[in-house]
């Protein structure tokens, strides 16, 4: 279209030179001149022109090949944004159960080196005890005179075959049986049973833990393994059975430092059990009583995953 115009124009710009030549007194030398530069101004015109379309048709070609080009990073970034996004949320489906896993754990090892500390202050009091009755025999062995310690006998208030109610019971005699003893030390039980549960052997560390309490209730670490209960079947999507065990923790064990940990798993099985607003309270009172630790951080978040506030 803009060519047409132009010739157009030149070709009325030729008309009117002829016009001008035919009608004016001009000289035909000035005329032809006239003509021959108008078709030179044409000519130029034209080919301007032809440029100006050629350079119109090669930025056309780059904008289409920087398009296409750009549409092609589009849709590639566009499936690493999704692969990226499904990596995402895999990961955050798998995250919980292996956090919970790996917090067991820790929780199991700091016991066992809570343990550990206790036996070794233990030992060091034997040891230490050991050495001063050693002293006390060199001693006694070093001074002149000295006799050793008389045999244990079983002395009788008078004569007579039987012994004293105060004496030791005879050597042959056997300590009377219970019927309900203990099927371990209070170490070894909650020792396996610690190792049971890191292993996975729920059926096992269950019965030993609850050997534990039966047996060993009053003990510092009796909270501990009813809180172990609550993990076991927690781990086994057994909810409501854990809710139970987290309630006797902290019905039972007011002072227990497993507390946060028990509420905090309270609000979990609660949530897991459809009861969203008691799990709510529940999560919500870990964050106000026990503010900075991990319990309240991961009491948060489990907030935030249904759609509630933390205040």
């Amino acid at each position: 279209m803009r060519t047409r115009w132009i010739l157009f124009f030149g070709a009325a710009m030729l008309a009117g030179a002829l016009g001008g030549s035919l009608l004016g007194p001009a000289p035909v030398g000035a005329v032809a001149r006239e003509i021959i530069e108008l078709q030179t101004g044409v000519n130029q015109l034209i080919q301007g022109q032809q440029a100006l379309q050629m350079a119109i048709t090669q930025d056309s070609a780059v904008q289409r090949t920087l398009i296409e080009q750009s549409m092609d990073s589009v849709n590639k970034l566009s499936t690493s944004m999704a692969a990226v996004q499904k990596n995402t949320q895999d990961l955050s489906a798998n995250s919980g159960a292996r956090l919970d896993t790996m917090g067991t754990q820790v929780q199991g090892l700091s016991d066992n080196v809570a343990d550990l500390q206790a036996r070794l202050g233990k030992l060091d009091q034997k040891l230490t005890d050991i050495q001063n009755t050693l002293q006390n025999v060199d001693s006694k062995i070093a001074s002149p005179g000295s006799a050793p310690p008389p045999a244990a006998t079983y002395n009788s208030p008078g004569p007579g075959p039987g012994p004293s109610s105060s004496a030791a019971p005879p050597s042959g005699g056997a300590p009377p049986m219970s019927s309900a003893a203990p099927p371990a030390s209070a170490d070894v039980l909650y020792s396996n049973g610690l190792r049971d549960i890191n292993g996975r052997h729920y059926e096992l560390a269950t019965q030993e833990f609850q050997d534990y309490l039966k047996f060993y209730s009053d003990t510092d670490l009796a909270s501990n393994a009813q809180f172990y209960l609550g993990e076991i079947a927690f781990m086994q999507n057994q909810f409501q059975q854990a809710l139970d065990a987290y309630n006797k923790v902290i019905e039972n064990f007011p002072k227990s430092f497993k507390l946060a940990s028990a509420r905090m798993r309270k609000g979990y099985c609660l949530a897991e059990l459809g009861q969203k607003a008691a799990a709510i309270r529940e999560l919500r009172t870990v964050v106000r009583q026990y503010p900075g630790t991990d319990e309240a951080k991961r009491s948060a978040a489990k907030l935030k995953e249904l759609g509630a506030t933390v205040g």
